[in-house]
């Protein structure tokens, strides 16, 4: 592993580029080179809360980092980061990757023939909760995940399924180890002009069926998952970073259930998804989330979607 600092630019700084400018900047492995922003007067002000360069056009950038991560709305995920992968220049797309599985596919050639490294912020795989649940996962046969909350006006260019599923159906398809044969969603938008809640069912060939409910429009907040398996139901919440699992256990003849939390060291996802990103690029290893992951949960989310949005239109 190499010592030398790692130049890195966040691009675009609205609300999580913020916050990917502030952890870059109080990492000892990472020069923040730059933010940019076609938002000047926010590009100027991100700069000067992290002491570093504002620059009103990304292209600025280019031959001035190694890395960057990219923060901007979804429509621009696709230019911006083959912008930079033409330069040689590693890349953290936030998700979803792109709009369309063709433009993720076009990424991950375009990375391929230049050994470019593309990892996609799919956040919830960094969560220690989930680091920890995946090590008492065996052969899961139903799964239940809820991510729920309030209206916050941000991350309406797209619908809830692309916005806040897609995290679910990121962390299903990386622990259920099968084919998606089946799918039937529903969706209704509410407050914008996408859908703003949603829930699928998937069938997999192995048999687990997992059932994913999202919305952008509950008074509270809420992210869990529950995983039963053929002896142990484990319950899992993202945002406490906490787990518990009940196991079945016999007493003579009869079943009983026993429950255990499991204590877990909290650290910030954020966090440790970026010091996992710039590990990849000192040491040019394959990122924890690859191009391939994001592209394979955008694709589900767009067939959840289409499916959601033909019941909509009936």
């Amino acid at each position: 592993m190499t010592n030398h600092k790692i130049k890195v630019a966040v691009i675009g700084v609205g609300y999580l580029g913020e916050h990917h400018a502030r952890i870059y900047s109080s990492m000892d492995q990472v020069d923040l080179v730059g933010v940019a922003d076609v938002d000047a007067g926010r590009a100027d002000h991100i700069a000067a809360k992290y002491k570093t360069r504002a620059f009103h056009d990304y292209k600025e950038l280019f031959g001035k980092v190694a890395a960057v991560s990219i923060a901007v709305p979804t429509v621009l995920h696709y230019p911006v980061a083959l912008d930079f992968i033409r330069q040689n220049t590693d890349v953290l797309i936030e998700k979803p990757v792109t709009t369309t599985v063709e433009e993720a596919e076009s990424l991950i050639r375009a990375a391929a023939m230049r050994d470019v490294l593309i990892q996609v912020g799919h956040i919830e795989r960094f969560n220690t909760a989930f680091r920890t649940l995946c090590t008492y996962l065996h052969h899961p046969r139903f799964i239940e995940a809820h991510r729920i909350g309030p209206y916050v006006g941000r991350g309406i260019d797209v619908d809830v399924i692309l916005d806040l599923m897609i995290h679910d159906i990121d962390i299903i398809l990386s622990i259920v180890k099968s084919e998606l044969v089946d799918l039937r969603a529903v969706g209704v938008p509410v407050l914008t002009n996408h859908i703003d809640i949603a829930n699928v069912r998937l069938e997999f060939a192995d048999g687990c069926i997992a059932n994913l409910t999202a919305s952008r429009v509950s008074r509270e907040k809420m992210r869990k998952i529950r995983i039963f398996q053929s002896d142990t139901y484990i319950s899992l919440d993202y945002g406490r970073q906490s787990m518990a699992i009940f196991r079945r256990v016999m007493e003579g003849a009869a079943p009983r259930i026993t429950s255990e939390e499991i204590i877990l060291d909290k650290e910030e996802p954020l966090r440790a998804e970026l010091e996992s990103f710039i590990a990849s690029v000192q040491n040019r290893s394959e990122p924890r989330v690859t191009c391939k992951d994001g592209r394979e949960a955008l694709r589900i989310a767009i067939r959840i979607k289409e499916d959601a949005e033909k019941r909509l239109n009936r």
